[in-house]
């Protein structure tokens, strides 16, 4: 019989969106409070691939990604993922922009085999973590590459988004040495 094990711990990926400069900003500046700095920042790139979101959010909505330095337990995602929400209903509340959603956070963790991305909504393909939090593998890494499942999100399908996916990777890879690394807590 196989004993149970404590993961790895992994590390913390947030996807900020918005129409706004200023709501990005502030989005990432409170995630750098609760979280640590960021360690590893994609790109901005156009989030055209759905109007899913424009009628909370508006349109010429862009995206970001972002990766942690510190890495997390990942039986913290559901966590993650409620105050991500809180930090999207208190920008929302102080009225600052005009839609009722001006900003979006969904976070999720990398590790060496995939990307598990949090959601309230539940799926098939989908399982719960505990509060009202469903996790997904989004993409699993297999030859060389981060591959995408009939689920995947268009946008997580982007070469933009691959390529800051396998950087996060290597990243993750190297934080993951430092904290084993003797001397380390």
């Amino acid at each position: 019989m196989a004993e149970p094990h404590l993961p790895e711990p992994v590390l913390l990926v947030v996807a900020a969106f918005s129409r706004h400069p200023g709501a990005l900003a502030w989005g990432r500046a409170r995630l750098e409070e609760n979280f640590g700095p960021v360690g590893l920042e994609g790109a901005p790139y156009p989030f055209d691939q759905t109007a899913y979101y424009e009628p909370a959010m508006g349109a010429g909505l862009s995206k970001q990604l972002l990766a942690f330095r510190d890495l997390i337990s990942p039986d913290r995602l559901a966590a993650v993922k409620l105050h991500t929400n809180g930090l999207e209903g208190e920008l929302a509340r102080a009225g600052a922009f005009p839609e009722p959603r001006p900003l979006n956070l969904d976070p999720g963790y990398l590790d060496l085999a995939k990307l598990v991305l949090a959601t309230t909504k539940d799926q098939a393909h989908r399982l719960y973590l505990g509060a009202g939090i469903y996790g997904e593998v989004t993409l699993h890494y297999r030859a060389g590459a981060f591959q995408p499942w009939p689920w995947t999100y268009a946008d997580y399908r982007l070469p933009c988004v691959a390529e800051f996916l396998l950087s996060a990777r290597a990243y993750y890879r190297r934080r993951l040495a430092e904290a084993k690394a003797p001397g380390n807590p």
